[in-house]
């Protein structure tokens, strides 16, 4: 099988590295690169073609939905999942309606990173369990 390659992206460095040593503790990803921004995220994602982008909300120069919106174009194909502390309801739709597959929030990254990866790479969607408005399949409650 071959290796996942993966983009992070995240303005703070120590978020970064938490998720690359989760990540790297798995043979099956490879973290090719890291952007501190959105705009650079776009930059990289188009130069580098990853599989699976992590990608943070709360960004500098651009932030994490207008990346996403600008990366479903260039690379259809590519796998977004939000990583982010953000769990305002109107922001969690706003980012799975525009494309992404996946919202985790940091706070339960250490259990749901891994089967939420797992989760939207196998074609499915993946809501952390933190977020009160959706359930884990990603319906939303009414």
């Amino acid at each position: 099988m071959s290796q996942v390659r993966t983009l992070l992206v995240d303005d703070h460095g120590g978020w970064r590295q938490r998720i690359r040593s989760i990540l790297e503790g798995q043979p099956e990803f490879q973290v090719i690169d890291e952007a501190l921004d959105g705009l650079e995220a776009v930059q990289k994602a188009e130069q580098l073609k990853p599989d699976l982008i992590l990608l943070d909300i709360g960004l500098p120069r651009l932030n994490g939905i207008e990346a996403e919106k600008r990366l479903s174009q260039l690379l259809p194909h590519a796998k977004v999942l939000f990583v982010t502390q953000n769990h305002d309801a109107d922001i969690v739709s706003a980012a799975l309606s525009k494309g992404a597959l996946g919202y985790v929030l940091k706070a339960d990254a250490e259990r749901e990173l891994l089967p939420a990866i797992r989760g939207v790479l196998g074609g499915g969607k993946f809501v952390s369990s933190g977020i009160e408005l959706y359930d884990s399949d990603g319906d939303e409650h009414t």
